[in-house]
């Protein structure tokens, strides 16, 4: 080879390494909760494709890198996915387009869960967005939604940088949980913010670590109230309050994901100005920033919410996806680690039943949720945590006595269900089911109305015609107040994920790998209690005994390692607990000993409930027959807090109750 040849490989060798260097581009983002039949076909193709879904809007880069092994499962399903994807693959392009009318009537105008703002009363909604690409490296997007009273330019957006590095500057939504009903931190509720986001969509180091950083300016509000002086009155200020959040996840093992999540809100007219090192100061110390605060100006941080989320997806011929959020605003007792006023939430999505899908979700709040009165060293926000005037978390936050000029919103805690049923019929289309319950807790003293169990319910077909999706949904509705109101809507949508025809013996092709189950345990639990209650002193009940059951399922990750997730039920002093083991760790020393330690949050249903961090540990000794077992375990329910918040109570602050539990069980797996 001449000397020439070798300096041109060589710099070809360099210039590629150059190029892999600078990694990947840009990725644009899938529409969220503006094209449920296609976001409902995604979800499926991530959970077939082991990528655990813990945040959204989801990357488009980020399914295809599921398909392969998507296809390798449900080959119809992927392919459909495969050639709507085709749409983001040019230099310009339409990205999603969606136009609905509907027919209205009833006396309830509630806000519609997730849908941007849109009233159950509005007669349309219109969504849209295109990009342009101009490199690979810079990506514009340009897009819109509007329904009655408001048009936003949701998706309009400028992307700059790289896969490990994307910087997203406009009105881009943002959805920090794995459930897909309601997200307690930020969900799409409201009409999306304008903001700032740093991300990355391809994973990085050994832990595939993914990150998130956004700062979002909510909308202007009179109601800003500056922090309480003994010698001062209430002052109030005008401006745009500012949020910002963090997210940090891992996905160490395929198919199991774990995050960390923090927002704040504060700023606004006078209450604005704060420093870096001022929110940096809240975030490190969220129980000081609370109580004490870092200065005695009005430049401070307002309120904190965080949550820990994890998803777990179980591979087989029917493949499914549990998941978890615990979340808690501001802090209790002093303490950065616990939670305050907490909310625990879990679901369990089956994306593959024959023709069937079904999912499954439950949430369960404390009060106090976006709502933020002033303190000494805290910014008031009377309008609540909203944005125009709908609130920035889980939908469950506009079904209540709302603020007006003079009040805050009610404060009230609660609990939530929603059903998901698809059908995918042998003649083509999609047919979904979808319920939702929930019920505010009236008779505390948050509560200032007596409200209703609220019921939601929707009937939807959609059928591929020439590219599009064409469809029809009945949807009706009782909310907390009693009010009816029921909508008849037409849709057309540009772009579909759709099958026109359904053939139940070629769609799937699933089977569990070898090691993974699922597991059930039944037994009893020896336990007591510690009560706290504030101002009074600690006490311990006396020892006494209950049932106890367990349902969870693993994962084999090595050859002696297993990670998975599970439920218990446990019965303390008549009282049910809920425990949810976020990650369930177990180590297998041979064929019968196992240990095994587990990590998560509970809700004890006392006269209002109380919520708080669940861990554990255990023993095992597999196979004492085929597939069966016997174990015992320590399960610890750390500091549950609960408001003494009833009318009928006296009043007293918070409880604090911890339970400590010896469990024996006989164990099944499958």
């Amino acid at each position: 080879m001449t000397r020439r040849a070798t300096l041109a490989v060589s710099l070809m060798v360099f210039l590629s390494l150059w190029q892999s260097a600078l990694a990947r581009g840009v990725s644009p983002y899938l529409p969220l909760n503006l094209d449920p039949d296609v976001e409902n076909a995604i979800e499926r193709v991530m959970i077939l494709g082991d990528e655990p879904v813990m945040s959204r809007p989801i990357p488009a880069a980020l399914v295809l890198q599921a398909l392969p092994k998507a296809c390798k499962v449900d080959r119809p399903l992927c392919e459909r996915v495969r050639h709507y994807l085709h749409r983001y693959m040019h230099g310009t392009g339409v990205e999603f387009a969606s136009i609905s009318a509907a027919l209205t009537t009833g006396h309830s105008n509630i806000t519609l869960p997730n849908l941007h703002g849109t009233k159950a009363q509005s007669p349309y909604q219109i969504a849209g967005a295109a990009y342009i690409q101009f490199s690979p490296y810079v990506l514009l997007n340009l897009g819109g939604e509007a329904h009655q009273g408001r048009a936003t330019p949701t998706g309009t957006y400028l992307s700059l940088g790289f896969d490990w590095a994307q910087l997203d500057i406009g009105w881009r939504d943002h959805w920090w949980s794995p459930m897909t009903d309601s997200s307690m931190l930020i969900s799409t509720e409201a009409p999306t913010m304008p903001s700032i986001t740093l991300s990355n969509y391809q994973p990085l180091t050994r832990l595939r670590l993914h990150y998130s950083v956004f700062l979002a300016r909510m909308s202007e509000s009179s109601r800003i109230e500056l922090p309480l002086s003994v010698n001062t009155p209430h002052r109030f200020t005008r401006g745009y309050p500012k949020m910002g959040g963090v997210r940090v996840g891992i996905e160490p093992v395929s198919g199991w994901a774990l995050s960390l999540q923090r927002v704040l809100f504060w700023g606004g007219g006078a209450a604005g100005g704060e420093s870096v090192s001022n929110i940096l100061q809240a975030f490190i110390n969220p129980a000081k920033a609370q109580s004490t605060g870092f200065n005695t100006g009005s430049h401070v941080v307002a309120k904190q919410e965080a949550s820990i989320t994890s998803r777990f997806i179980f591979p087989g011929r029917y493949p499914f996806s549990v998941y978890f959020e615990y979340a808690g605003n501001d802090t209790v007792m002093g303490q950065n680690y616990l939670l305050g006023k907490p909310a625990l939430s879990a679901g369990i999505d089956f994306p593959l039943i024959g023709p069937f899908d079904f999912t499954f979700e439950y949430s369960s709040w404390a009060p106090t949720w976006y709502v933020h009165p002033a303190t000494p060293v805290q910014t008031g926000y009377l309008d609540g945590l909203t944005n125009y005037g709908a609130s920035i978390g889980s939908w469950f936050g506009d079904q209540r006595v709302l603020a007006t000029a003079t009040t805050l919103a009610d404060q009230v805690g609660g609990q939530s269900d929603m059903l998901r049923i698809g059908w995918t019929p042998s003649f083509g289309g999609y047919m979904q089911l979808k319920l939702r319950a929930l019920t505010n807790e009236d008779l505390t003293r948050f509560a200032t109305f007596p409200y209703r169990n609220e019921y939601l319910g929707s009937l939807s077909y959609s059928y591929p015609w020439h590219g599009y999706a064409v469809g029809v949904a009945l949807q009706a509705g009782r909310d907390v107040f009693g009010h009816h109101y029921l909508r008849v809507e037409g849709y057309l949508r540009d772009g579909e994920a759709l099958l026109s025809h359904f053939d139940p013996t070629a769609a799937f092709a699933g089977k569990t790998p070898k090691g993974d189950h699922w597991f059930i345990k039944t037994g009893v639990n020896y336990y007591r209690l510690l009560v706290y209650r504030t101002g009074y002193a600690r006490h311990y009940t006396p020892w006494a005994g209950g049932p106890h059951f367990t349902i969870g399922a693993r994962r084999r990750i090595s050859a002696h390692q297993d990670i998975g997730v599970a439920l218990d039920v446990d019965s303390l002093r008549g009282r049910p607990m809920l425990g949810v083991r976020m990650v369930d760790y177990r180590y297998r020393f041979g064929r019968h000993l196992a240990a095994h330690a587990f990590v998560g949050a509970a809700r004890y249903a006392l006269a209002t409930p109380a919520y708080g961090v669940y861990v554990g540990a255990g023993l095992e000794w597999r196979n004492l027959l085929p597939g069966w077992g016997i174990g015992v375990g320590f399960h610890n329910l750390i500091s549950a807090q609960r408001l003494r918040d009833l009318r009928t109570e006296v009043r007293g602050g918070q409880v604090l109750w911890s339970t400590y539990s010896w469990t024996f069980d006989v164990s099944r797996s499958f």
